[in-house]
């Protein structure tokens, strides 16, 4: 049967990837998820132990609290890197274990078809989904939902240690999460279209290489270097073309969360220092609240560099669920 043409959605992709080869290593993943939950607490924690240091410490010279806040600063940081060690080595042996899931069944999918399948189907094509789409996959299951993962939880830890230290100052900071997120999605869906193209035409090239160095006696014979030199040249500039596109819209999120985040702080600044003069806000409060907004836009920044990656993921997973999901039309 031809390729199938429909677009899945983002969840729909998710939803088969979760349900289908993530489900057998739950236990490991969700041990992965208390260390991500650990990691993202010690973030939330010390932007919180920064107005102590100022207040106590600094401000009000209490010079006993120098040596333990400084301990706990240091414990901080250890506990922080090694969850994020710990969680990161999980995710990453659960993305290759369902990346050899994957090639094993897309393999399987191929033995099984009847011959006019592969009639149909060039050898390049398929060797391309078993390698290149497969090996873009893990980069979705092992790097963008780790990094997706535990940049929600620190988000979330670092919005309610806002919100508990001051809901005005936390209302002004959260403004700016709702026209990011709109255009995170926005871009997500411009990314996956393009990066389906990417291994498309990978998958092309494939194709070529294949046909020229298995026929190259005859391209030889034929004095047909130059013919071929075209051939595969057309399709190597259209690679390169794709990949430049695909590179301009991943980066288009700079300068978009860059104007947010000035904007963000400008209100900041004014509210709050206002507040300090009239002493209704520490000074140590104050660098607490921005220390935590300063921390939880990075998860934010974070998020939309990753949801690049996993549409880039979703893209090459939506062509091997193509060819999994080919029937055989003799049995």
């Amino acid at each position: 049967k031809p390729i199938k043409k429909s677009i899945p959605s983002t969840w729909t992709l998710v939803k088969r990837l979760a349900g289908t080869y993530m489900r057998p290593y739950a236990q490991m993943l969700v041990i992965a998820l208390i260390f991500m939950l650990v990691s993202s607490a010690m973030t939330a924690t010390f932007a919180k132990l920064i107005e102590p240091v100022l207040d106590e410490v600094l401000i009000n010279k209490k010079e006993h609290l120098i040596v333990p806040m400084a301990v706990a600063v240091f414990v901080i940081f250890v506990i922080n890197g090694s969850a994020t060690y710990v969680h990161s080595v999980m995710m990453n042996k659960i993305g290759q274990s369902i990346v050899t899931d994957v090639r094993r069944d897309l393999f399987s999918r191929f033995m099984d078809l009847d011959l006019k399948f592969f009639h149909e189907n060039p050898s390049g094509q398929l060797v391309s989904r078993m390698i290149s789409d497969v090996t873009a996959m893990r980069i979705t299951v092992s790097d963008s939902i780790t990094g997706i993962g535990k940049s929600f939880l620190t988000l979330v830890f670092l919005v309610g240690l806002m919100f508990s230290q001051d809901a005005h100052l936390a209302l002004i900071a959260i403004c700016v999460f709702p026209p990011a997120a709109l255009f995170v999605g926005w871009l997500g869906r411009r990314i996956r279209k393009i990066a389906r193209g990417i291994q498309g035409e990978i998958a092309g090239l494939s194709d070529i290489l294949t046909q020229i160095f298995q026929g190259i006696r005859q391209v030889k014979a034929y004095g047909m270097e130059d013919y071929e030199k075209e051939r595969a040249g057309q399709t190597i500039e259209r690679v390169k073309r794709l990949f430049f596109k695909i590179f301009k819209a991943s980066n288009l999120s700079t300068p978009v969360n860059e104007t947010l985040l000035g904007m963000t702080f400008m209100g900041l600044i004014i509210y709050g220092g206002r507040q300090v003069v009239a002493e209704t806000l520490t000074v140590g409060e104050l660098m607490s609240f921005i220390a935590a907004f300063s921390l939880s836009y990075e998860p934010l920044k974070r998020l939309a560099k990753l949801n690049n990656n996993l549409q880039t993921g979703l893209g090459a997973a939506e062509r091997v669920f193509d060819m999994i999901d080919q029937q055989p039309e003799i049995t």
